[in-house]
């Protein structure tokens, strides 16, 4: 698993993600590329943008961090089509380029921080996560969909 904090893997995710053109096609699924980087970003937006985002109550929270937590912050890769939550969901087109841009500015911004940013901070949906927690999350979903956008 890359490393979200090191700026060596920090470089190969933005690489990867300065190879999308607004063409790119998924292998899978049905969102277009600028749903897709909208949508990546809305992990992003839970850590420094949170005022856009309904917070989850305390019951949504537990099962949030009972049932979906183990399966976000491990190293097993997603399956293809997996079901998304809807806070996830992006409905209405977005501009390629600001997306694009919006989640190389947050890569770059957490890579800064830093592990130690992140060890014992807390999350949006799952309560307190170590700084590998972070990383698997962030690491893992930016790698699955930039596959399934065949880059």
């Amino acid at each position: 698993m890359k490393n979200i904090f090191d700026q060596n893997d920090t470089s190969h995710f933005i690489k990867r993600i300065n190879a999308l053109t607004e063409d790119s096609f998924p292998k899978w699924g049905v969102m277009s590329v600028d749903k897709m980087l909208a949508h990546c970003n809305v992990t992003y937006e839970l850590i420094y943008e949170q005022e856009k985002h309904k917070k989850p109550n305390r019951l949504t929270k537990w099962i949030l961090k009972q049932f979906v937590k183990p399966k976000v912050v491990n190293e097993v890769p997603y399956k293809h089509n997996s079901p998304t939550s809807a806070m996830f969901v992006i409905t209405d087109n977005k501009i390629f380029e600001e997306e694009r841009k919006r989640i190389i500015g947050f890569i770059q911004k957490t890579q800064q921080l830093g592990a130690e940013a992140f060890d014992g901070k807390e999350s949006f949906n799952f309560g307190k996560l170590t700084a590998t927690e972070w990383n698997n999350m962030m690491a893992k979903h930016l790698d699955h969909h930039l596959t399934q956008f065949g880059v």
